[in-house]
């Protein structure tokens, strides 16, 4: 499937589902009617309702000396001026008693994915939403246990994890910018809780929008193509990032920090497929990371990594 042919279905206002992989070479199309015959299940839900679910994760973590030995080389990047921020990520092997269904049934996330019996993605991060002719795009960058005392208070003042949030920002305002016009933060730095297996999680994000006229349905293929990578996930300047990403994590991302949403015919909605279990020969495989900067610390961005590996 290919970017002409969303716009063409946006053209003819034909509701539809759609699933780009990190690296925009793997884009599935599937109408909405033909779900279910196709072995997909997806949830959107803004006002979901948590509910407590007995489960077991077993991790076996990427050890430190190795994670450390790739933020060490993402460090030396960012100090040659290859790149000032990028969101390293790593595999961790995990085992659990549930299968993907399963998973995907009792997950509480404003956005959930199952496809066939390959992955399963249970993300709190929007990529896009379009209404009218308005869009919108909520970066999430900024993580931190709920337990830890004062956790809000610590995480919005932390000077590290500002520098980060506003590369992000500025980021998304300038790629937004491609495709829209009177782009503006809307709202800056506000707090997110999030369910994490056994801790809460608080997560800051942004709210940033634009004016991208009424004829976008004819142009979502085009938009979305512009748009991604996702920002939040790849890093700035995009193109070199990316370069250092496929040379530093030594595994293919698939389709794990790509793109899901869906098109009604009147409006959009999608989410970054962050939260995500994938399911291999060896056993189940999650994927997460998080964003580098020159002022990061080695120790709290692996266990930034780990505290990720959860199903809420």
């Amino acid at each position: 499937m290919t970017f002409d042919a969303i716009n063409s279905f946006g053209k003819k206002r034909e509701p539809f589902l759609f699933i780009s992989d990190f690296k925009l070479q793997n884009l599935k199309v599937i109408l909405l009617d033909e779900l279910e015959a196709n072995d997909i299940e997806f949830c959107i839900d803004e006002n979901y309702i948590p509910r407590s679910h007995l489960y077991s994760l077993e991790k076996k973590a990427l050890s430190f000396s190795k994670y450390k030995k790739k933020f060490d080389f993402v460090l030396e990047k960012i100090k040659a001026g290859e790149t000032y921020l990028l969101n390293l990520t790593q595999p961790t092997p995990i085992k659990t008693a549930l299968t993907l269904k399963e998973i995907f049934e009792c997950a509480n996330a404003h956005y959930k994915l199952r496809y066939k019996d390959k992955f399963v993605c249970f993300s709190p991060e929007k990529f896009i939403q379009i209404q009218d002719s308005k869009i919108s795009t909520y970066p999430m960058k900024g993580t931190i246990d709920a337990s830890i005392p004062n956790a809000k208070e610590t995480i919005l003042n932390n000077q590290k994890e500002m520098a980060e949030h506003v590369m992000v920002v500025d980021l998304l305002r300038n790629d937004l910018s491609i495709v829209a016009k009177n782009v503006k933060v809307e709202k800056f730095r506000y707090i997110t809780e999030i369910e994490a297996g056994k801790k809460k999680l608080l997560h800051v994000s942004s709210h940033i929008s634009g004016n991208i006229g009424d004829d976008w349905h004819e142009k979502i293929g085009d938009i979305l193509k512009a748009l991604l990578p996702a920002g939040s996930i790849s890093g700035a300047p995009k193109k070199s990032t990316l370069d250092i990403i496929n040379e530093v994590e030594g595994y293919e991302r698939g389709y794990f920090s790509g793109i899901f949403g869906i098109y009604n015919g009147k409006t959009l909605d999608s989410a970054v497929m962050i939260r995500f279990i994938e399911k291999t020969e060896s056993g189940f495989i999650y994927k997460s990371g998080g964003g580098i900067t020159i002022d990061s610390d080695v120790e709290s961005e692996y266990d930034e990594l780990l505290d990720k590996v959860y199903i809420p």
